[in-house]
């Protein structure tokens, strides 16, 4: 078995991404304590390497770190890399989602995809990407009580149809959203390790 440590104290995220990888294979534990890390770098790629190589410098152990964003056509510079700080200090996740959607209002073009990228550092000369994404539009409401960040106001690709948010769908993200997604590819990729 392979075990990771997040880059992040962050429980309920060490648990989500545990619930992602397959237990006998992988299993994913929060880091003893907080680091701060700058994210500043100019790539997703980037911004899961610094908190990957931080978190491994102090705790001398294999790290998963990710970084992930809602990437938006019509608003190429303004989300991205900077969706969790996506309208400024002292939103909520609805402020910034409802943020959007206003922005958006009139707006033809409302194709966006969520990214999320995993580095999984064993050591300085071992260290793995993985990719997911989740292609789908902007809505034009705030639906769905599940999930968290621009999930109610996502509508995946492969749903279009049904017209559903991401926020609607708990069962279906779970299999299918960009961090699953990654997490399939590192799985599939770390799994030929053991």
């Amino acid at each position: 078995m392979i075990e990771l440590t997040l880059a992040s104290s962050n429980a309920h995220k060490a648990e989500e991404f545990s619930e992602l990888f397959d237990p006998k294979l992988i299993s994913v534990k929060p880091a003893p304590s907080k680091i701060d890390v700058v994210e500043d770098g100019e790539t997703y790629f980037e911004n899961a390497l610094l908190k990957a190589k931080a978190y491994y410098d102090k705790f001398k152990v294999p790290v998963i770190a990710d970084d992930s964003g809602l990437n938006v056509a019509a608003l190429p510079d303004e989300l991205g890399l900077h969706s969790a700080r996506f309208g400024g200090d002292g939103l909520t996740d609805r402020d910034r989602a409802e943020l959007l959607l206003k922005k958006l209002d009139g707006v033809a073009n409302r194709e966006a995809y969520f990214s999320c990228v995993l580095c999984v550092y064993f050591n300085d000369k071992e260290i793995f990407y993985f990719e997911g994404r989740m292609a789908g539009v902007v809505g034009y409401t705030y639906r769905g009580s599940t999930g968290f960040g621009y999930d109610p106001v996502f509508i995946p690709t492969e749903k279009m149809e049904e017209g559903l948010t991401v926020a609607e769908l708990h069962e279906w993200k779970q299999k299918n959203s960009h961090r699953s997604v990654a997490v399939g590819f590192a799985q599939k990729f770390l799994g030929q390790r053991i």
